[in-house]
């Protein structure tokens, strides 16, 4: 789905025209991938635009970068204020919001620490990602390529680096005739799908990876989980091996864009 511009973004605490947000190709980012983000729904409900857990987002932002050794310069409470300024001023929801904190121009070399730290926050309107019949299902594979392993790169942070296996399951997948892909941890145990957590219904249990099986720690998994416990759902969170998603009652994904 090609992106739609808005007029504004938020750049290190200043809005600037959509079209000035621009980074230099030897900034660290381009080079060397150094950047955390988030994905963020904003609805319009009646009584005004509303920012699915927005605070989560943000913390989950700090903590990426925060694991990533990359010095953010705002609070959680200010990168709130300004998606929800940013959301009023261009006037534009439902949307969905992208937050990115990035190692800009500075030095060449992979040390990162004299490259500045630049924030860019946009919003846009945003459809269906896995398409618009989603919510009839989606022709999924499990994907030869095995999710980031511990301690190589750390599942827990979105970060764009990371973001290159998520490319090569979701390459594979529509190559090979499918919408998208799950891949398998190091030890061969369901871990998530190219963006989304994972989950799997087996008789009236709902179950779903852990945490140490390379999954992100999915905002929307976490509601999941939250509102199953509160309809009283069993949920077990445990490594799922590959069979069971042949033998499953339901599979579904969770995530902010993947939502149906």
């Amino acid at each position: 789905m090609a992106i739609q511009k808005t007029e504004k973004i938020w750049h290190n605490g200043k809005f600037i025209p959509w079209d000035e947000a621009q980074i230099h190709v030897m900034s660290h980012v381009v080079n060397y991938g150094s950047s955390v983000f988030e994905g963020i729904r904003c609805y319009a409900p009646p009584t005004g635009p509303a920012i699915f857990r927005v605070q989560e987002h943000a913390q989950r932002l700090l903590d990426s970068a925060k694991i990533y050794r990359i010095d953010v310069d705002f609070s959680r409470e200010e990168l709130v204020a300004a998606m929800v300024e940013l959301v009023k001023r261009n006037g534009v929801w439902p949307c969905y919001l992208r937050p990115i904190v990035l190692r800009g121009y500075g030095e060449a070399g992979v040390n990162p620490f004299n490259s500045p730290t630049e924030v860019y926050i946009c919003n846009y309107p945003w459809g269906k990602y896995l398409g618009s019949d989603a919510e009839q299902g989606v022709d999924t594979c499990v994907s030869s390529w095995t999710r980031i392993a511990p301690n190589t790169l750390p599942a827990m942070a979105k970060s764009g680096a990371n973001y290159m296996n998520s490319q090569l399951i979701k390459m594979e997948a529509i190559l090979n005739g499918y919408v998208e892909g799950i891949a398998l941890d190091a030890d061969g145990y369901v871990s998530e799908g190219s963006g989304e957590n994972v989950f799997v219904v087996r008789n009236g249990t709902l179950q779903t990876a852990p945490l140490g099986n390379s999954v992100l720690p999915g905002i929307t998994r976490d509601s999941v989980l939250r509102i199953a416990h509160e309809l009283k759902i069993p949920v077990v969170e445990q490594g799922i091996p590959r069979e069971l998603l042949y033998i499953a009652d339901e599979v579904f994904f969770t995530g902010t864009a993947a939502e149906t």
